[in-house]
């Protein structure tokens, strides 16, 4: 009988009709929205989660904590509870209402620290907690299961739903997580696949891409890697989410956003070519911000 672990994974990929401007490069769309969480981290959650229970690292008594700026919080949250793993979850009090409904929802406990202190304050806090005792910490930032779930399963997807015909991969960078996973994979099938990511522009906020400082700089990411890193501004990524959804029916976040904009000035660049991005979660997670007003 299937689970809803069952269904994490396998998402969808599309070739975007409208946008791309350049018809000798096909751009690729994986909807990573379609997890039963609603984003990308469904995937790394279901592993970091497995991966510490077969370790035997979540002891009865023992609560889970991690700081997230979101999407990763919402599957941690599901994915913990339907293993019945108690939860806290740390996160910049200016995230979206839905996403702190949607956590709770699923059972987790949610704590907001202050917004000036953006995501390092959250990070500083949960290690704070963990220092106490009672809690372990996942640590998506510094995590191999992390990665490994995505080379296990969103770096063969992509390989196979291309017909092994992808030739850049395009990913925002966050946690690193994806990006990670997926060029590890690549790589190893064929070495020729360029790995881009993306990062925002210096002042530009966007969720879900991060330029760290180096003292934060997660633990997974590896420089080399990565072939080639883009700077996206906030109002690329904006603009392009709202485009998505209004000529694409792609209905995203402004992270996907900004990965989509990265490939469409790539694809300018190639004579031809087969370019893959992620859209990392569903629009519906912005609706009260002023994304889509």
């Amino acid at each position: 009988m299937r689970s809803v672990l069952d269904l994490v994974g396998n998402t969808p990929m599309v070739a975007l009709q409208r946008i791309p401007e350049n018809p000798e490069v096909t751009i690729y769309a994986k909807l990573e929205g379609t997890n039963p969480g609603g984003s990308v981290k469904d995937r790394a959650a279901y592993g970091m989660i497995k991966g510490a229970l077969e370790r035997g690292e979540i002891k009865p008594g023992i609560k889970l904590i991690e700081a997230t700026s979101g999407n990763t919080g919402i599957a941690l949250a599901m994915i913990a509870n339907l293993f019945g793993v108690e939860i806290e979850l740390v996160m910049p009090e200016d995230a979206t209402r839905e996403r702190v409904l949607t956590m709770e929802a699923f059972g987790a406990k949610v704590i907001l620290t202050p917004k000036e202190q953006s995501m390092e304050g959250s990070i500083d806090y949960a290690h704070a907690q963990v220092a106490k005792g009672g809690y372990h910490m996942l640590n998506q930032f510094a995590n191999p299961d992390n990665y490994g779930m995505h080379y296990r399963t969103t770096g063969p997807e992509i390989w196979r739903d291309t017909q092994q015909s992808i030739t850049h991969f395009v990913s925002a960078m966050g946690t690193t997580g994806t990006i990670m996973g997926v060029s590890r994979f690549l790589k190893e099938v064929n070495p020729e696949i360029q790995i881009v990511g993306c990062q925002p522009t210096e002042g530009s906020k966007i969720p879900g891409i991060r330029k760290w400082p180096e003292a934060y700089l997660p633990k997974i990411f590896e420089r080399e890697r990565v072939d080639r890193v883009m700077d996206i501004s906030e109002k690329e990524a904006r603009t392009m989410a709202r485009r998505l959804a209004k000529e694409e029916a792609v209905f995203c976040g402004m992270s996907s956003g900004g990965a989509v904009a990265a490939a469409v000035r790539l694809a300018k660049e190639l004579k031809e070519g087969v370019i893959v991005c992620i859209i990392c979660d569903r629009g519906d997670r912005y609706l009260s911000s002023d994304l889509f007003g």
